[in-house]
């Protein structure tokens, strides 16, 4: 009985793994019904595409799932930088065509590797300028906006032969913690969360996208457990007639390992309504890690499952339930066709009309990087934007929430005295006073310095000119080094472009 629980619960599970190859627990887990997987940086080696082929060969239903969602977030060019636009710049843009047509390309990007899933587009409205998690990762704050650019996206997705997934529900845009680290709580008027945060996914639905990945958040108006665990958030989705795959979030984050445990959080995930179980990145406790932290991630919510079986707290029906979803989904991609890409797309021609502000001659960048330290879904201080931005002039990196004013001063002090214009490069202007301070010493010593913003835009003006970039991106940074070094237009001058 227990081999043929286990084999059950298998198919609703969807763990990573360490390593560019398949281990021979996970082959032997998919020859056993495993659902499929979830590839992250560690797994994107120079043959993504046979490592697809070997889990197909041991479960040709797999359902290969990754988060690429161009900008900000990336695990194809995880070593490079995406060189796709990201959302936020997609917002400022506002043009569907390009949207749709950077759905197209993910969809390309990510068949071309094997998979069959692209964890996007993020479909929360970003209401909330503090918000670690979310920000530049949304298309916008107007849920009218965000809607038409989902829809636009997640078409160019499905129409591409791989399948959408809509991300966070009901809506993880209005809060200021990160879920990964925490369990964040959403006081907002229920009337007003209903009309503005689950507007996106009501029209993904209406439009047929294929599943949607929950949030760990509370909304108190409707319950105090997360809604990855509540029956009654993720039945809203059944009762607008979605009947589509509801994907989990990392099972793996605090807001679920550190309240409920990975075992319980993946029964009562499927007791709320769940279909398929993010299990999660076995690098994200660091160096914490243990060798086999994939193994026993993995292990730990299926037992989590064959537990809940056993004593009836969980129902069989349910998990045959999910199970039929995600088995129904990965038939229907088997047989989809992809669409030829009908919309021209250029890249580096959307990202270039995202990226505004300041514009200078430079013939040399000095480059200060002050944004945060890196999350576990956005790796927004990797090293690839500031070298890019700077290439071969000056560049250091620097931690403001670590080092002192003293060792931040020496800094900016180096990089004024570098060959080359000042540039220093933030994130989150309006929610890090340690940034803004720092810009602020910065114009103090170099008034022709240059900010580039690869956040949300900052409500209250800095004291230097800025170049809104929308992406923590190389093709981002490529976009603002650009319009540094243009050898036409106007120079910067102390009191903005001149």
């Amino acid at each position: 009985m227990t081999d043929e629980l286990e084999r059950l619960a298998n198919g609703v599970l969807w763990p990573g793994f360490f390593g560019t190859e398949a281990p021979e627990w996970l082959l032997a887990e998919l020859r056993n019904g495993l659902a499929g997987v979830v590839y992250f940086g560690q797994n994107v080696g120079v043959d993504l595409p046979g490592l697809s082929d070997a889990i197909l060969a041991a479960n040709p239903a797999a359902l290969i799932g990754i988060d690429e969602e161009g900008g900000s977030v990336t695990r194809l060019e995880s070593t490079t930088g995406s060189t796709l636009p990201g959302a936020a710049q997609l917002g400022r843009v506002d043009d569907v065509e390009a949207s749709r047509a950077t759905g197209a390309e993910l969809a390309r990007r990510v068949a071309a590797i094997g998979g069959n899933v692209v964890l996007g587009p993020v479909a929360d409205v970003n209401t909330d300028p503090r918000n670690p998690v979310i920000g530049v990762r949304s298309f916008g704050s107007d849920e009218e906006l965000v809607s038409r650019h989902v829809l636009a996206e997640v078409d160019g997705i499905q129409t591409g032969g791989v399948a959408a997934c809509v991300k966070h529900f009901p809506g993880h845009g209005d809060t200021h913690l990160d879920s990964h680290h925490a369990l964040p709580e959403i006081a907002l008027d229920v009337d007003e969360f209903e009309r503005v945060h689950l507007a996106p996914f009501r029209a993904a639905v209406e439009a047929g996208v294929d599943s949607i990945m929950t949030a760990h958040i509370i909304v108190p108006a409707w319950g105090s457990e997360p809604a990855t665990l509540n029956p009654r958030v993720l039945g809203m989705l059944r009762d607008w007639g979605f009947d589509g795959v509801i994907i989990t979030d990392a099972l793996d984050m605090a807001a679920i390992r550190e309240t409920v445990g990975l075992g319980g959080g993946a029964a009562r995930a499927l007791a709320a309504g769940a279909d398929l179980l993010c299990i999660g990145n076995p690098t994200n406790p660091g160096e914490a890690a243990a060798s086999d932290q994939d193994e026993r991630d993995f292990h730990a919510a299926r037992e989590g499952i064959v537990a809940a079986l056993r004593d009836g707290s969980l129902s069989r029906e349910r998990v045959e339930e999910a199970a039929r979803r995600v088995a129904r989904l990965a038939h229907t991609l088997q047989a989809r066709d992809a669409a030829s890409q009908s919309t021209p797309f250029d890249a580096v021609e959307i990202v270039t009309r995202a990226v505004t502000g300041a514009v200078a001659e430079a013939e040399a960048l000095a480059v200060v990087d002050a944004r945060r330290r890196s999350t576990l879904a956005v790796d927004s201080a990797a090293g690839y934007v500031a070298a890019a931005l700077a290439e071969d002039g000056y560049r250091v990196r620097l931690d403001v929430a670590r080092e002192s004013v003293e060792q931040q001063d020496a800094a900016l002090d180096a990089a004024v005295a570098a060959e080359g214009l000042t540039v220093v490069l933030i994130d989150r202007p309006d929610a890090d006073p340690a940034q803004r301070d720092l810009v602020d010493r910065a114009a103090q010593r170099d008034p022709h310095a240059v900010v580039v913003n690869v956040g949300l835009a900052p409500e209250t003006p800095l004291p230097l000119p800025v170049v809104e970039v929308g992406a923590a991106s190389r093709a981002g940074a490529e976009a603002a080094r650009a319009r540094l070094r243009t050898a036409s237009g106007p120079r910067v001058s102390s009191q903005g472009v001149a």
